[in-house]
């Protein structure tokens, strides 16, 4: 994990790879609990059975539930200390160019694309790859934007 201290370090570090998280695996309970979270429950994310005659073979994640893991993946990868508060600012380029498979292991890339000025702090603009072990095709790409205020 790298540790930026303060958002000069973090300026610093502009068009760098960042790194990559851990392996984690994403198993049916994690999609069951988010099909409840959202009420999206499709067969061909929580009807084992049916999946198994589905376009993938099994069960697969929600394209929005391994978006919503990019924050733990993130933490793996790098911090930002001695700033006051961070604010997830939103996305610019969202796209799931591959399904993820029930029991499947992901990890998260980062690279620190650019760094600007914003009122108190600074605007960062990171480009997310989340990859499939053993895939070709990475899970999701995003360009994800933070700001941390110091």
């Amino acid at each position: 994990m790298q540790v930026f201290n303060g958002v000069d370090e973090l300026r610093a570090a502009k068009g760098s790879h960042l790194g990559t998280s851990e392996w984690m695996t994403v198993d049916q309970s994690q999609v069951d609990m988010f099909a409840d979270a959202t009420g999206d429950h499709q067969w061909i994310h929580v009807d084992a059975e049916k999946a198994k005659d589905g376009p993938f073979g099994t069960t697969i994640a929600h394209g929005f539930l391994t978006l919503s893991l990019l924050p733990r993946l993130g933490w793996e990868i790098y911090k930002v200390e001695n700033v006051k508060m961070t604010i997830n600012y939103g996305l610019n380029k969202v796209r799931f160019t591959s399904p993820v498979p029930v029991g499947s292991r992901i990890r998260g890339s980062i690279e620190l694309a650019d760094v600007t000025d914003v009122d108190g702090g600074v605007q960062v603009l990171n480009k997310v790859t989340v990859e499939i072990e053993g895939a070709q095709r990475p899970a999701l790409v995003a360009e994800s934007l933070l700001r941390y205020y110091d």
